[in-house]
């Protein structure tokens, strides 16, 4: 179970009702954090475009996926590549994540679908949910 709680802060949103939120989520046994209302809010605002990335860098040739992997594991600390975490998310839903992006701010590259995004979700390959996406499960 994740950890976090994300709060988002409107102009609406009171200290009182923040501080409940901060405290709900300590009952909880979560980290809070506050952001803006912005796309993504903080995780997916950072983990989409990076998803996406790598898919670019699959596409370009640069590495292959467990190339690119296994260097996010050891060379970044994290524990898991981002190809094997964009099967574990769902590729329909980090395609749906970018679409809706994209269709509110078309100039903002980060947020373009990769093609090979669009390819494998129009193929039913979804990732680990369905079997297949940049891996077999």
């Amino acid at each position: 179970m994740m950890k976090l709680l994300e709060i988002v802060r409107t102009p609406q949103l009171s200290e009182a009702t923040l501080d409940q939120l901060k405290a709900f989520g300590k009952a909880m046994g979560k980290t809070s954090v506050v952001c803006s209302d912005s796309p993504g809010f903080i995780v997916n605002r950072l983990l989409v475009p990076n998803l996406a990335e790598a898919i670019r860098m699959l596409e370009r040739g640069v590495a292959s996926a467990e190339d690119i992997d296994t260097a996010m594991r050891l060379g970044a600390g994290h524990p898991m590549g981002p190809l094997q975490l964009a099967d574990y998310v769902g590729l329909d839903t980090c395609l749906f994540i970018l679409q809706g992006w994209n269709e509110k701010y078309p100039n903002v590259e980060l947020f373009q679908p990769p093609a090979t995004l669009e390819k494998l979700v129009g193929e039913g390959k979804l990732g680990a949910k369905s079997g297949e996406g940049f891996y077999k499960y």
